[in-house]
């Protein structure tokens, strides 16, 4: 099936880009028929920016910011958005955290002012400091209580090595007992500094006026003082391949679980490339493996293959579930499937369907105010400025025999990290 021509799909806005005097940045998007408007607050402050001691302070961190700032009482925040009609919610990864809220326009200048007045000065207050941790050390014990999870940190762990993708957001138990308010303070002002942050807007952009920049430069953003020194770059993932075998009590079915690298976020085209990859090998029943091995040979219950972008190395994820004797049938195939790729391109017909499934999500994204202000926030800042059809345009500059030649050989069954996880 030819892709969609060009006048069937609807012209996209431009993102605004702008940067405040002290460094930050700021990107608004109107799309003028959402129903909400977003703003999403992103900041270079994920688990990677973390030393040994501070282990889980970043996510820590996240549910502090909504105990309450200097202006505002704990509970105040969320009871304010919720009064003005919205919502509120953030997520602390290993790049980045951000805290976004969704409101009806007529209330997105109240939001704004308390978004900035929460994440910009939090209280951290010592009471509420020993409560929440109490909070994040049974988030961290429910973790380890899932034996799935284990397997999957311990798949990270074995496979990234030293590198900070290997360690768990939500921290080591022995450090967030550790942990103190002034600590955390010190983590907030290291990496909560203008020239790391960017604040994204989508939606009916009107309803915040006119003289937004200016409102901006006088807010928390605004007054905001740059770091002193540059920030270094995150160090490079060196993906480790090997084997290994994992006995976990409770655990249902055993599990093949692969781990490989592909380039780093930056690299925007190849990070559409390997969504399409994945989206050939593993999305649906046509898909190579699922066919293969649930579909055919019926030697799985399930199998997914999930990239996970990341600034320092994306990440290509796999969890096949199965009986523990056939986890060596198992192993053989994918690595089967992943040599017949090498040796001969997908067709276009099986290229043009996982071409429509990527677009398709892609576009279908893009009728949402809060996943518009989390792509260009992300895009933003990580100092990456495109139009939003560019990533339309990247996936058909794929074919067959691009993929073949260019990230193919990075899903080679000899670069991948393999880990059994087995019922003990």
């Amino acid at each position: 099936m030819p892709p969609l021509p060009a006048a069937a799909v609807p012209a996209l806005p431009e993102p605004q880009h702008e940067q405040l005097s002290n460094g930050a940045s700021v990107v608004h998007i109107d799309l003028p028929q959402a129903p909400v408007v977003c703003l999403d607050f992103w900041c270079r402050a994920g688990s990677a920016r973390e030393t040994a001691a501070e282990s889980g302070i970043a996510h820590f961190l996240e549910h502090m910011v909504f105990k309450g700032s200097e202006r505002l009482a704990a509970g105040e925040f969320d009871y304010r958005v919720e009064a003005l009609g919205g919502n509120s919610n953030a997520a602390t990864g290993f790049d980045d955290v951000h805290y976004h809220v969704l409101m009806p326009p007529e209330a997105s200048n109240d939001a704004l002012e308390l978004l900035l007045d929460l994440v910009l000065q939090p209280r951290l207050d010592a009471e509420d400091f020993d409560l929440e941790r109490q909070v994040v050390l049974e988030e961290l014990a429910q973790s380890e209580d899932q034996p799935e999870e284990v397997a999957f940190q311990e798949l990270l762990r074995q496979a990234c090595g030293s590198h900070a993708y290997g360690q768990p957001i939500l921290g080591q138990r022995s450090a967030l007992e550790a942990h103190r308010p002034e600590a955390m303070a010190q983590f907030h002002r290291r990496h909560y500094r203008p020239e790391r942050c960017c604040l994204a807007i989508a939606g009916p952009t009107a309803a915040l006026g006119g003289d937004l920049r200016q409102r901006l430069e006088h807010s928390r953003l605004g007054q905001l003082s740059p770091g002193a020194e540059a920030e270094p770059p995150p160090p490079p993932l060196a993906l480790r391949p090997g084997e290994a075998r994992l006995e976990l009590p409770r655990l249902e079915a055993a599990r093949l679980l692969m781990a490989w690298q592909l380039p780093g976020a930056a690299d925007q085209r190849s990070v559409l490339g390997g969504d399409l990859l994945t989206t050939l090998l593993a999305e649906g029943r046509r898909s190579r493996l699922v066919e293969r091995l649930r579909e055919n040979l019926r030697l799985v219950e399930s199998i997914d293959l999930d990239l996970n972008v990341l600034e320092s190395g994306c990440l290509v994820l796999l969890e096949a579930v199965c009986e523990t004797e056939q986890l060596p049938a198992v192993q053989r195939e994918v690595r089967r499937v992943l040599l017949e790729l090498q040796e001969q391109p997908p067709a276009e017909a099986e290229l043009e369907r996982a071409r429509r499934l990527v677009g398709n999500g892609y576009r279908f994204s893009l009728e949402v105010a809060g996943s518009v202000a989390a792509m260009v926030g992300n895009s933003a800042l990580w100092q990456r400025r495109h139009n939003l059809q560019a990533p339309l345009d990247w996936l058909q500059q794929w074919d067959g025999a691009a993929l073949q030649r260019e990230l193919v050989p990075l899903l080679a069954p000899e670069r991948a990290f393999c880990l059994q996880a087995v019922p003990a």
